[in-house]
């Protein structure tokens, strides 16, 4: 069963370097009850990850300080079960996903492209 808060939202970390595509997908998510979390790079999100917790991470692959794939890396040295969802325009790059991103979504994406890419995500976690 996937953990919940108490009003039954599924905590979410959202890590982007721009804060306008931070406020978008917050603003989408928070239609369907998410609560979020946001952090503007992997340093940061990574400190907010030690400090609480989380039933998703949600991040952006190009970023300054720490790119996506090696946040995942370092979420997943620290809880192995922890689904993360990548947002890239660089799929390509991808091939076969890294085994520490359980979901990849190509930008730009729809709200149903994200919806469904948060419940295959979340989905990892009760299965």
């Amino acid at each position: 069963m996937i953990a919940q808060n108490e009003a039954g939202q599924n905590r979410i970390l959202l890590v982007d370097d721009q804060p306008e595509v931070r406020e978008t997908i917050k603003l989408l998510l928070g239609m369907d009850g998410h609560s979020i979390t946001e952090a503007a790079n992997g340093q940061e999100a990574l400190e907010l990850f030690r400090r609480g917790q989380f039933e998703l991470v949600i991040t952006d692959y190009a970023m300054p300080l720490m790119r996506g794939d090696e946040l995942a890396n370092n979420i997943k040295l620290l809880s192995p079960s922890q689904p993360i969802l990548m947002i890239t325009g660089s799929i390509e790059k991808f091939g076969v996903p890294e085994t520490s991103v359980d979901v990849l979504l190509q930008k730009p994406f729809l709200l149903e492209d994200l919806r469904q890419a948060v419940a295959k995500a979340l989905c990892q976690v009760a299965a």
